[in-house]
């Protein structure tokens, strides 16, 4: 199934991925205004009103516009404005679609905010494209692509969006499944399938009774895969879960078929001689460009390594370097903290730490007040978050990656 090196057709060509990638950025933006994680696009088409089916107000047609329009790298058109204008999101693919014939050379993608305040991290399009073909080699012969990631991310972008061009697949073989499931996704397998998901969808996907169909693929990005959900992957018959290590900011910079392995760097990178945590990209042109990865990384030799810690692991407070982890470790250091998560407050909230925390059984009302106490005899004031928040489970966004929580139900 995979396409021959003849030219492909502009990404935004394809109508139904426009919609896709278009109807994913305007939900996830809804669902973050309204604190509604659970909002997915199902079923939306292109005469869906933004007004009257999604209820967007004033404020929120302004936000979603201009969100479309950064993405979209629009004002190299001129014709951004209109978007406040048509109010429909077939209007909006319309206008996309005039844009991005004028100019397409760039996209701007968001980070999670995972590990801080999210940032832009804009792409140049033919980049994306020489990554997206050097993936299309590691899935041979695939036959349907099943997509459980949203398409406005750079993974689900590249993965969704562009992958499937250079697989050969038609539109009708790319097949959104983030609306089901993920226990009952392998039911729905065929062989010559590939599977894209992230690390939480792989953990539900796999841990019941369900198997894969013979032949069926599996990726995984976003954060990293624990080993236990590769294992579990295995045991439900998927044939390999290949993982792409990559971030936002620099796109994918390795990938591995199994969790036993070191990550092997794409062809078009190689490491920079000395200096352990550069990478230097050769681009489709010819140009290369340093790219620096999120995390250090440890080498077997020249193309292949390991993943250690993030290496933006310091925030700071009151103008001094505190690290988050560290409070993480000592909140997980008490008998009756199940997991926690720590990062810095929003401009909005403050300037100090704040802390997520999922409680054992057997914490009692008093839970936080003793948790302070815990703290205070173990970190110094400025590592010691001043807000915590108690809930059964961490935060997640829908790649599955740390999400960030409001402080104002604190406990």
């Amino acid at each position: 199934m995979r396409a021959s090196g003849i030219s492909l057709a502009p990404w935004w060509a394809e109508r139904s991925a426009l919609l896709r990638f278009v109807a994913d950025l305007v939900a996830a933006e809804l669902a973050a205004l309204r604190h509604e994680p659970l909002l997915l696009p199902t079923g939306w088409s292109a005469s869906l009103s933004l007004q009257h089916d999604l209820g967007a107000d004033s404020l929120e047609l302004l936000q979603l516009a201009g969100s479309l329009a950064d993405t979209l790298q629009m004002q190299r058109s001129g014709i951004e404005d209109y978007l406040l204008a048509r109010r429909t999101l077939g209007g909006w693919l319309d206008l996309a679609t005039a844009a991005l014939q004028q100019w397409d050379g760039e996209l701007t993608f968001r980070t999670s905010g995972s590990t801080g305040t999210p940032k832009r991290c804009t792409h140049a399009l033919a980049a994306l494209e020489q990554e997206a073909a050097s993936l299309a080699a590691l899935f041979p012969r695939r036959r349907r692509l099943l997509l459980a990631v949203p398409s406005h991310h750079i993974y689900g972008f590249l993965f969704g969006v562009l992958l499937p061009r250079h697989l050969g697949l038609a539109p009708e073989q790319v097949v959104c499944v983030r609306a089901r499931l993920p226990s009952r996704v392998a039911r729905h397998t065929l062989p010559g399938d590939l599977v894209v998901g992230h690390p939480q969808f792989w953990q539900a996907a796999t841990g019941s009774e369900a198997r894969f169909a013979d032949d069926v693929t599996g990726a995984s990005s976003t954060a990293p895969c624990p080993d236990a959900v590769a294992e579990q992957a295995e045991a439900a018959g998927l044939a390999s879960l290949v993982q792409v290590y990559g971030a936002s900011e620099t796109g994918g910079l390795g990938w591995r078929t199994s969790h036993r392995d070191a990550y092997r760097l794409l062809p078009y990178l190689e490491r920079v001689p000395g200096a352990d945590d550069e990478l230097r990209r050769r681009g489709p042109g010819g140009e290369t460009r340093i790219l620096r990865p999120q995390d250090g990384l440890a080498w077997c030799g020249a193309e292949r390594f390991t993943v250690g810690l993030r290496r933006d692991a310091a925030v700071q407070v009151g103008g001094i370097n505190v690290f988050p982890e560290r409070a993480r470790e000592a909140l997980l250091a008490h008998p009756l903290v199940e997991d926690a998560a720590v990062r810095l407050m929003r401009p909005d909230e403050g300037q100090r730490l704040k802390a997520f925390v999922v409680p054992r059984p057997g914490a009692g009302a008093a839970f936080a007040q003793e948790l302070r106490a815990w703290l205070d005899a173990r970190l110094t004031p400025l590592e010691r978050p001043k807000a915590i928040t108690l809930g059964e489970r961490l935060p997640r966004g829908a790649l599955g990656k740390p999400a960030d929580w409001r402080i104002d139900t604190c406990s």
